[in-house]
């Protein structure tokens, strides 16, 4: 049951309200996927009706959204450290873009919630919301690829500047695409399980997503050699 709404009325007072509405987002993100949030579960857990969340919120969406840029954020500020220490700038660039691609597959394995957000984002977290909440999310998204690009041309310089952002840009749709198919539905388990011909199928993320990225790196490498060369 829902407790009566207070409206907050300063500025502290709604942030407040609105940290909070996140906080218990993020807290259902860890219990449930994506799917499986709804603002009438949201507006139960927070202690607020629902049309007093959408009062901060315009959507369930515009919550999800912005969780997804806080996951964001909180990933590329530890991600500079792991790639630092895992990535050897001794060896050449391609061994160097195996390296990168390795470090951006495991760190990103570890942190679920961020792939399932980013896995619902042009499919679902972007239908529900306003042209303002959409670019101000397209910004943020942008700003978050810039970041990538910059920790990654660190590793490997090699690359230019247009082709860090190309990576980037593709690492995030990349990890949305093998997220959703290395977690198939419940009947697509049980056909795996049953038909080892099917079972060779089955895609284990990390693994995935590494070979996928290292592919991606290679590729890049290799035309920005032979454009140097010719």
């Amino acid at each position: 049951m829902t407790t009566p709404f207070q409206r907050a009325r300063s500025e502290p007072q709604r942030a407040l309200r609105r940290q909070a509405i996140l906080d218990t987002a993020a807290a259902m993100l860890t219990e449930m996927p994506v799917a499986q949030v709804s603002l009438n579960e949201l507006s139960r857990r927070v202690g607020l009706a629902k049309s007093n969340v959408l009062r901060y919120f315009e959507s369930r969406e515009a919550v999800l959204l912005e969780l997804l840029d806080t996951a964001c954020h909180e990933w590329l500020d530890h991600l500079g450290a792991d790639l630092r220490s895992g990535v050897d700038m001794d060896a050449e660039a391609m061994s160097r873009g195996d390296q990168v691609a390795a470090v951006l597959a495991a760190t990103l394995t570890e942190r679920p919630v961020l792939c399932d957000l980013v896995n619902a984002q042009a499919s679902v977290l972007e239908r529900n919301v306003s042209a303002r909440a959409a670019a101000e999310y397209k910004h943020a998204s942008n700003a978050n690829t810039a970041v990538l690009a910059g920790l990654v041309r660190e590793r490997i310089p090699e690359l230019g500047e247009y082709d860090a952002l190309r990576f980037a840009g593709a690492t995030f749709m990349t990890t949305g695409a093998v997220w959703i198919h290395a977690h198939p539905s419940a009947a697509v388990i049980a056909a795996y399980e049953a038909d080892p011909d099917l079972a060779a199928a089955r895609l284990d993320f990390i693994d995935a997503l590494r070979q996928t990225l290292e592919v991606l790196l290679s590729g890049l490498l290799a035309r920005a050699a032979h454009a140097d060369s010719a």
